[in-house]
């Protein structure tokens, strides 16, 4: 529901701000007042196209802000979830629009800045406008059938949640089982290939890491001699020469360096800890001597062993080259192409029972859809006769609505038929399609019909989803008796959903439970142009003796004349009484 909408420098408006109570609220001020720019106020605040040529004379930008109440647990509030914007605590949440003079417009929800077309989904889920010349319901056969389907009562909705489940199940399996067949011969090829890959691994079957394991025993056997060569040089700088001549090795200084310290320990404490540490390091020296001993020992040149090194190494190599650059990674390669080739191999079984619910899905789906066809044919003939028999107290008496339930050319997720709504405007006229010969006025009332049709279809009005509803022009063309008729039935309308209505005519305006007045004043401007005359709107709501002058107003024109007066009053009282309140007047 619209709580609240504010507008500042929106075409002839400088600054209005209008508190929407539930019910039904009018719209009246004379033409040219700024009615039109409250509708393109709320056009903004809908998601509609901005057009900076709306922004006042002389401001930056325009700003429309509406206050918008949303059930917890709803459509609108997960729109406004997902859109990062927050919900106050009583439940309603502000949308904000602004209109740039020279540039972009800007939208905000709950706070938070979002695209222009999230304002739309959200407005989706709360208004429905009827105008003039943009009826956004009903014109469109998905909104038709959707319509007829909302008449058609819960049990019908059920049946259609039931299809659609289905339907959208059979999608996937459909899908599921293209791709299992439409790609049999890639998967046969993909699944020999693997088969290959997975044969020469298990062939050669090498080991986690034995590439870095074969990469250095190919350098030791081919590099024997330079080591050997560089490790009888350590040995012999560690141990020293053999000959009896030669210079004395590491080992032998230390041992001199650890007895000569030891030896001066007793004068002088401070030397005991070097002496400690240099005979750690000749036991060190000496481990590492005879382990050289040993290394050199045991690195004897061996072509064969090399020679299947060399081999190894290269039926690794084949293998890196096709499933991984290094042997960890072929094995990563093979296990998953393990699990690929069980997952191909299952195909035929798959397949099977692809083609198994495939036909269970299609069973289901006839079943359904020959329901949703039985029940939309019934709602149809009864929409039809309530919205006629509404059509003949808003002037179109011999009008009649016609429902058509066709057969689609092909099913969808909507079931298999083609809902066409059409309207005969009078007798022994051809029935066209609505928003085809009809004025934009009939049009409006076909729409106030079938919306009334569909609430009084919904009870009481309990149903949280129902929208508010905003009509521009719906009297248009009509007088006298007829137009208390229209107003009779939005008021009807009001008692089940919030009601909001731009009009011209007193009989409509007297079943108002708010009733809004915008009015036009005209004053000279400051600045060097003094004579060029500034309009400016004063948006009020009105009440007692102001609304009876405004009813006087709209009937004759002259809000001080009694004869008006006397007849406003009785208007009002008789649009108070016509219909049993909701809420009050």
């Amino acid at each position: 529901m619209l709580e609240e909408i504010a507008i500042e420098n929106l075409g002839v408006i400088d600054s209005a701000r209008i508190a929407l109570g539930p019910g039904l609220t009018v719209i009246t001020g004379e033409t040219g007042a700024g009615k039109t720019m409250l509708l393109t106020g709320l056009s903004l605040l809908m998601g509609g196209r901005a057009d900076p040529a709306t922004v006042r004379p002389g401001a930056g930008r325009a700003v429309a802000e509406g206050r918008l109440r949303v059930a917890d647990g709803s459509a609108a509030a997960a729109v406004v979830d997902e859109a990062g914007g927050t919900v106050d605590d009583d439940g309603t949440v502000v949308v904000v629009r602004t209109v740039a003079a020279e540039g972009r417009s800007r939208a905000h929800v709950g706070g938070r800045g979002v695209p222009q077309a999230v304002l739309a989904e959200l407005a989706s889920e709360l208004v429905t406008v009827h105008g003039q010349a943009d009826q956004l319901r009903l014109r469109a056969p998905a909104q038709q059938r959707a319509a007829l389907d909302a008449f058609a009562g819960t049990d019908h909705a059920a049946t259609l949640a039931r299809y659609r489940a289905a339907w959208a199940e059979r999608g996937a399996v459909a899908a599921r089982l293209e791709e299992l067949t439409g790609a049999a011969q890639e998967r046969v090829r993909e699944a020999e290939l693997l088969r290959l890959g997975l044969a020469e691994v298990e062939r050669v079957e090498p080991q986690p890491g034995e590439d870095a394991v074969l990469d250095a025993q190919v350098a030791r056997l081919t590099n024997v001699e330079d080591l050997r060569t560089a490790a009888q040089l350590a040995h012999d700088a560690i141990s020293g020469l053999e000959e009896a001549d030669a210079q004395a090795g590491a080992v032998v200084l230390l041992d001199q360096a650890w007895r000569a310290l030891d030896g001066a320990a007793a004068q002088d404490p401070a030397l005991a800890g070097l002496a400690a540490r240099v005979h750690e390091a000749a036991y060190a020296l000496q481990d590492a001597a005879t382990e050289l001993a040993s290394y050199v020992q045991d690195l004897q040149a061996d072509p064969a062993a090399l020679e299947t090194a060399h081999a190894r190494r290269a039926e690794l190599v084949a293998l890196t080259r096709s499933y991984g650059s290094t042997i960890d990674e072929v094995l990563a390669w093979a296990r998953d192409a393990g699990l690929r080739l069980l997952d191909l191999e299952d195909d035929g079984s798959r397949v099977a029972e692809a083609r198994a619910r495939l036909a269970e899905l299609d069973g289901e789906l006839r079943g359904l859809a020959d329901e949703l066809t039985a029940g939309r044919r019934r709602a149809s003939a009864e929409l039809a006769e309530a919205v006629t028999t509404e059509l003949a107290g808003l002037a179109m008496a011999g009008a009649r609505l016609e429902a058509r339930v066709d057969e689609a050319d092909e099913p969808g997720p909507w079931g298999a038929d083609a809902v066409a709504l059409e309207l005969v405007p009078h007798a022994g006229a051809p029935a066209r399609p609505l928003g085809k010969g009809a004025s934009g006025g009939e049009l409006s009332r076909v729409m106030l019909a079938i919306e009334v049709a569909l609430a009084e279809r919904h009870g009481d009005g309990s149903d949280a989803s129902l929208p508010a509803f905003v009509f521009d022009e719906v009297d248009a063309g009509v007088g006298g008796r007829a137009a208390v008729e229209v107003g009779r039935r939005l008021a009807e309308l009001a008692r089940r959903a919030q009601v909001i209505v731009v009009t011209h005519l007193a009989q409509v305006a007297a079943f108002a439970d708010t009733h809004v007045v915008v009015a036009k004043s005209t004053s000279g401007a400051s600045g060097a142009d003094s004579s060029a005359p500034v309009t400016a709107s004063d948006v009020r709501a009105v009440a007692g003796d102001e609304r009876v002058r405004e009813l006087a107003r709209m009937l004759s024109g002259q809000e001080d004349s009694d004869a008006a007066l006397r007849h406003a009053a009785e208007l009002l009282e008789a649009g108070r009484s016509a219909v049993a309140p909701d809420v009050g007047r």
